[in-house]
């Protein structure tokens, strides 16, 4: 790998909850050489929270409808507090860390999706060419590292909550505008398992043709399909490799390599 080349990482909600596989991650995510990126989701977080509140969470294929006052509390946990708590750790660890939303900068501007078929209130979905890659350039050229939340803005000054692995795979692209860029999606499983309850069976390879089985069977379903997507678009788009792994693997080569 050069030394131009780029990393991008995404973390799921599941790291996020847990203090120690944070701690683990980031230490692993800091130590990473060259350039990288992060983003970061944290679903379970602004659930948890919406439930204290008393406000209802409703998902839909893995995406989460989002009303007035969903987007004010996911903005509050997803740009303040989860990421400015990572921020701040990876600052511990010795990384030059930026903490970033997509209005930041007009680092990620989306687009309000339609009402129909589905109403999904403030939620936006993002042209990976409108992301800013020069900006993201100055900073990686610069020695800072982005971490980049799932809050995105319109550019006429609303506030988007946007699919983290969908701003993560759109990020991707933008920076393989600049060099080579892998991405990789890291959560709590050693990656796409044909049974999730058995690490045993690790799906080690999904191409096209046997992602329509796996989706067909059940067995790819819910919030893995918008990954799974995700990473698909970024190989097209001119990401040179995809993996989804387990984030205590993040440095080492087991988990799912997405091939097109």
């Amino acid at each position: 790998m050069s030394s131009q080349d780029i990393q991008v990482i995404k973390i799921g909600g599941n790291v996020i909850d847990n203090p120690e596989a944070l701690a683990a991650f980031v230490k692993d995510f800091a130590a990473l050489p060259g350039r990288k990126i992060l983003v970061h989701g944290g679903g379970k977080e602004a659930t948890r929270l919406s439930q204290q509140m008393g406000l209802e969470t409703k998902m839909i294929d893995g995406r989460r409808v989002t009303d007035e006052d969903t987007l004010r509390l996911v903005t509050m946990v997803y740009a303040g507090s989860i990421n400015k708590r990572i921020v701040a750790a990876l600052q511990a660890a010795g990384c030059q860390a930026v903490g970033l939303s997509g209005a930041d900068g007009n680092l990620i501007c989306a687009t309000r999706r339609p009402a129909r078929p589905i109403d999904y209130g403030f939620v936006g979905d993002i042209d990976p060419q409108k992301v800013n890659d020069a900006f993201i350039g100055l900073l990686l050229d610069n020695g800072y590292t982005p971490v980049v939340c799932a809050i995105e803005h319109d550019g006429q000054g609303t506030l988007l909550n946007c699919n983290a692995d969908s701003v993560a795979s759109s990020v991707a692209i933008a920076a393989s505008r600049l060099a080579t860029t892998d991405l990789t999606f890291c959560f709590e499983k050693l990656g796409v398992l044909k049974d999730v309850d058995d690490p045993a069976s690790l799906i080690t390879s999904i191409t096209p043709d046997s992602y329509k089985e796996l989706r067909a069977e059940g067995v790819v379903s819910a919030g893995m399909i918008p990954k799974i997507d995700n990473a698909f678009h970024a190989i097209d788009q001119g990401v040179r490799s995809v993996t989804i792994k387990h984030s205590d693997n993040l440095s080492r080569p087991i988990g799912t390599t997405i091939t097109a």
